[in-house]
């Protein structure tokens, strides 16, 4: 099983992606592209990694840029190839927009590169990103950050197979992300996380969505349906009165609750009446059909540690050789190419539906 480093000295296990030893490397030269809201975050977590060094940031915006470098005590880049002239690798937290443009741009002056997610506004642009790294022999890695929050890796040892799956993920109105739709500003997340779990082709996708607010579906909803028969009904709202960002996982004999916003998870299980029950935290005699059962009530531990510096974390070691990424371009990539499967049908296209029909 594979640990991801904080860079702190904690771990926390994730699956089976590399045997690779831990060994003292050289720290990995680390610049941020653009520190707005998120982008402050990446500074503060890369400043706690012993592994990296950051070497700069670089903002279109100069004085927001020479507020962050003065407040943490960074070097502040006016231009941005004097920057990737210096670095090994970068975070680039600027709008999706432009993940395209300043990526490929990383990619050619050498560097590695975490993105935030989406990997970009459209799969041409994801290809054509792939491929630079991969003639360059480059990481492109994307923060699908959901993929290391505590209460889902909590479930790394239970190894989920959910044959329906039910989301939610409602926020209130910010103009952070209305470049884009719900799907590619929040529903991504689900898309994702719902992709490491089921893993099956897609057999068809039905959806509708709204624009209430802005020129795109600021609600939405999705049906995804896979080939072995497993089925997702996933709502986004960035239009809500109230924070939510919970996933259902159902199957037989089991029940799983993952609140992300809480960091909680809940697993209800049926098993026999002299079945094992331990760790559980409630029991409850169930019959159905002459048949004895005891539901059983449990909290999976939920490790402590920020999910953003551990992704980081894991693209440094990624860079460096020590780990493999989490999510890796190809990921992020699928889960782009679903949630543009979506958008498709939301907007009526029947090309695209039949598309997706096709998985």
């Amino acid at each position: 099983m594979m640990a991801a480093s904080d860079g702190k000295g904690r771990w926390i296990f994730l699956k089976r992606v590399s045997n690779l030893p831990a060994m003292v490397v050289k720290r990995t030269k680390m610049g941020v592209i653009g520190v707005g809201h998120l982008g402050k975050f990446h500074v503060q977590q890369l400043l706690e990694i012993a592994d990296a060094e950051i070497i700069g940031l670089h903002d279109i915006d100069p004085a927001a840029a020479s507020e962050v470098g003065a407040q943490h005590a960074v070097p502040v880049f006016d231009n941005l190839d004097d920057l990737l002239a210096q670095v090994d690798a970068v975070s680039i937290v600027v709008s999706t927009r432009n993940h395209f443009t300043v990526a490929s741009r990383a990619l050619a002056a050498g560097c590695h590169v975490f993105i935030e997610k989406p990997i970009t506004p459209s799969l041409e642009e994801a290809d054509q990103l792939l491929k630079i790294a991969e003639r360059r022999d480059l990481l492109v890695q994307v923060g699908h950050i959901e993929r290391l929050n505590p209460a889902l890796t909590a479930l790394e040892e239970l190894a989920p197979n959910p044959r329906f799956i039910e989301g939610h993920r409602l926020a209130p109105f910010t103009s952070r992300g209305t470049d884009v739709p719900v799907v590619l500003d929040l529903m991504i997340h689900d898309i994702d996380v719902v992709l490491s779990l089921v893993k099956s082709p897609l057999k068809e996708v039905r959806a509708s969505g709204v624009a209430v607010i802005t020129d795109s579906a600021d609600i939405a909803t999705a049906r995804l349906e896979f080939e072995n028969g497993a089925v997702a009904n996933l709502t986004a709202s960035r239009i809500s009165q109230k924070q939510m960002r919970k996933l259902r996982l159902f199957q037989n004999e089991l029940y799983i609750s993952i609140d992300f916003l809480q960091q909680l998870t809940e697993v209800y299980r049926l098993v026999p009446p002299d079945g094992s029950n331990e760790g559980a935290a409630m029991t409850m005699p169930f019959s159905h059909n002459g048949r004895e059962r005891l539901i059983t009530y449990e909290k999976p531990h939920i490790a402590d540690y920020n999910p953003l510096r551990m992704e980081l974390s894991n693209f440094v070691r990624s860079v460096a050789g020590l780990e493999k990424p989490v999510v890796d371009g190809h990921s992020a990539r699928a889960a782009l190419d679903v949630a543009a499967k979506i958008q498709a049908a939301i907007d009526g296209n029947p090309l695209h539906v039949a598309a997706a029909k096709e998985g």
